[in-house]
């Protein structure tokens, strides 16, 4: 067995945060001990589908200060996701409690510098007990947390998916539902069996376009140009995502957001060129590939220390942690952070 204390997400903070829809509003809601849940068998979160949550991360500087990045997006986000799952919106004043002022309590249980950080679990639940396929009258959203350190400690194996789908158009590939996640364990195990750490998710409908990588985000610096697929409605709005655009940019590479097909990439691989590959998300911050798959043939990417893909990692790295000037605004301190009254 997989020692917990080295398992991402396996450690729970103490405290967390439980707020109630019921009686067609949210309710102010409150922190409390971290604990388990008494639900119905009949709730309609087992049987239905509707479950969101977002994923967050609160840092702690070489001084001690506890800041959250750039949570205002995952709140936007989260609202985006609940709208696609006819779930009620979120007020901005049970984001802030739930989020901030559980951060705040909790600010002694995130990891010193250097150590990990504090990840942040924010997700909503349908609970109305009933066996009938319609949207919930009743919901429960909740905050927990935990300090994590890498979730990928190493440069990733990946494969290319040509058969099974992620996402679809029209359908909730941009929303953060557990469906999203649960629909693709059976890849994701199948490529590990085959010795691969990850899949590249294509289009649905001809598999050759590329959108995601796993659970993440991703993209290429080939040349001077880094390249990522465009979001839409199958690919997430990753918010590290829109870090790294904005951080590219900063270190004078060009940035296109556009499709890229698995023939191209075939190509630039055949042509020698190189290529950064890497994915991008809140749990993995910047994950580098050291191989792609395509079609049973081997790749290797550039990994090597002076790709630019690590100057972008560690200045992201130094924004969040304080090391670095935050001169785009994206982190909240807690200690400083003004909460909405309650409405």
């Amino acid at each position: 067995m997989a020692d917990q204390k080295n398992t991402f997400g396996t450690q729970p903070a103490p405290l967390m945060y439980m707020a109630k829809f019921e009686a067609g509003k949210w309710q102010e809601g409150k922190i409390q001990p971290f604990g388990d849940l008494n639900l119905s068998p009949f709730a309609m979160c087992f049987h239905y589908g509707q479950t969101v949550f977002e994923g967050l991360k609160a840092f702690k500087s070489p001084d001690q200060q506890v800041s959250i990045f750039r949570h205002e997006d995952n709140y936007h986000r989260l609202n985006a996701s609940m709208e696609r799952m006819v779930m009620p919106v979120l007020p901005r004043s049970n984001w802030d409690t739930g989020v901030l002022s559980l951060v705040k309590d909790l600010k002694n249980v995130v990891p010193s510098f250097g150590y990990g950080v504090l990840y942040i679990r924010p997700f909503v639940i349908a609970t109305q007990a009933k066996l009938g396929v319609d949207a919930a009258d009743e919901y429960l959203f909740m905050v927990v947390a935990g300090p994590v350190s890498s979730y990928y400690n190493q440069p990733l194996r990946m494969k290319v998916e040509r058969h099974y789908t992620r996402a679809a158009p029209g359908g909730v590939g941009y929303a953060k539902c557990g469906g999203n996640y649960g629909g693709a364990l059976l890849p994701f195990q199948k490529a590990k069996e085959e010795g691969f750490d990850q899949v590249l998710w294509t289009d649905a409908n001809t598999h050759e376009w590329f959108e995601e990588s796993g659970t993440m985000n991703f993209g290429f610096i080939i040349g001077d140009t880094f390249i990522t697929p465009p979001v839409s409605d199958t690919i997430l709005d990753g918010i590290t995502r829109k870090s790294v655009i904005q951080l590219a940019q900063d270190l004078g590479l060009a940035v296109e957001e556009r499709g890229f097909s698995v023939s191209a990439l075939k190509t630039a691989f055949e042509a020698g060129q190189r290529v950064e590959a890497f994915g991008i998300g809140t749990a993995a911050g910047i994950a580098p590939f050291k191989s792609i798959s395509i079609d049973g043939v081997d790749y290797s990417c550039y990994h090597e220390e002076d790709a630019q893909m690590y100057k972008i990692k560690s200045t992201l790295l130094g924004i969040q942690t304080g090391e670095l000037e935050d001169k785009y605004a994206w982190n909240t301190v807690v200690s400083q952070a003004e909460l909405l009254p309650i409405s």
